[in-house]
Order: C-alpha cells, then structure tokens, then sequence
C-alpha cells in the first residue's frame, strides 16, 4: 500500500483533523498491528456492529466467519462495508474531565464487499487471515477438508478509502487549570502476548514451534 486515499465525504475526519492522517502506509500499520475488526452494516434500516477476524492484502481485507452468519449474508446482499479497526495506547489525565482523553491508533476503512466462493479462492483468502492472526502457524497444520472450508465464510473488502486517526502525548490542559493540585499524565497501555500455556492433551516431548514461540511477548 503506497500513496494517500483520496479525502471525501467518507473518509475525512471532522472532529481533531490534525490527528488524521490518509496515507496507505499508517493505514496499513495500524491494520496489521491489530487483530478484531468491528464490521458495521445497515438490516432492516437498524445499524448493526459485529467484530470479525480478519487479514489484509494489499488493498483488500478478508474477513471471516461463518457461511451462514448474518454478518456474512449481509455483506454478501449489500456489497458495501464500512470497518473500523482501534488499538488503544493509554489513558490521558489532565486537570479537567473535559481534557482528559485516551492515546489510540485508529482506522477507519469504505470497500466494496464480496463473497468469496471457490474453495481455491478462499483457501488463499484463510491463509491470510491465519497468517496475520498467527503467523507461521498454517504450515504445521493438516490441510483444510472441504466441508471445513464449505463452513466457513469470507468475505473480501476491496478498499476505496480509508482514514486513519492517531492520538499521542501528554493532556493539553487549559491554562487556567494548571495550578489546580491535582496530578496529570499518561497511564500507558500495552496489548501484548504473554506465555504459551498447553492444555491437557499435548504430547510428551511436543514442543511449541519456533513460530509459535516467536509470538510470546510480542506488542501489539
């Protein structure tokens, strides 16, 4: 993803524009560091939001579910997709509930959506889903059968603009508040992975993967 997304009646942030940004290159960051996508669609002229796994490929996100999942009818029917993908960094304190805030990495994405279909097509599709989840993970497991992939639906988000908002820094207090005696700052948050922990049934002497243990303590 190279280049901006062109700013439209969409896309373009309204409330703290200085925030905003439009490039493909934080867009795709901020999607690849994160790992929910919250899928919002119209039904029945009541808004719906459902959060879905999901993986990008260039310009497009694949999304996944259940074939038979309203989520995955809905997209298919209205061929339209709005989503939104937000990591949170931390809480903001300042000296008024006013200025206090949140740091956040954000994006907002507008596409086009549709079903895939053909196993082959969607069997890719899956692999990148997995691969962004957990990576290197696909290659120790058996192959799909094809009734796992018949279960399974996904759904291709061909992305036509898309808009990111990012937070950072300290509270921006009033000038008049900043003798109040009450402490300010930033309490910083981190999504990460902790420790491996195997169930029951692993094997003696089966390891994790190097693959799996490359994952431990990584941030999101």
């Amino acid at each position: 993803m190279t280049g901006d997304f062109d700013v439209g009646k969409k896309n373009e942030v309204r409330q703290l524009r200085e925030k905003a940004a439009y490039d493909r290159e934080t867009v795709a960051r901020i999607l690849d560091a994160g790992l929910v996508a919250h899928v919002s669609v119209v039904q029945d002229g009541e808004p719906v939001v459902v959060p879905m796994l999901y993986g990008r490929d260039g310009d497009t996100l694949y999304l996944h579910g259940a074939r038979k999942a309203r989520i995955v009818r809905m997209l298919e029917g209205s061929g339209k997709a709005c989503i939104n993908v937000t990591l949170l960094d931390g809480l903001v304190f300042a000296r008024s509930a006013f200025a206090s805030s949140m740091n956040y990495r954000s994006v907002t994405v507008f596409g086009q959506a549709r079903l895939v279909d053909a196993l082959d097509d969607k069997e890719r599709a899956l692999h990148v889903i997995s691969e962004h989840a957990m990576p290197g993970r696909r290659a120790e497991l058996r192959p799909s059968h094809e009734n796992e992939l018949k279960m399974t639906g996904v759904i291709a988000v061909d992305i036509a603009s898309a808009s990111a908002k990012i937070s950072t820094g300290m509270p921006e207090d009033e000038e008049c508040d900043l003798d109040t005696p009450v402490w300010g700052g930033v309490l910083p948050l981190e999504l990460r992975f902790t420790a491996l922990q195997p169930d029951d049934l692993v094997g003696d002497g089966v390891e994790p993967s190097e693959a799996l243990k490359a994952m431990e303590g990584k941030k999101l």
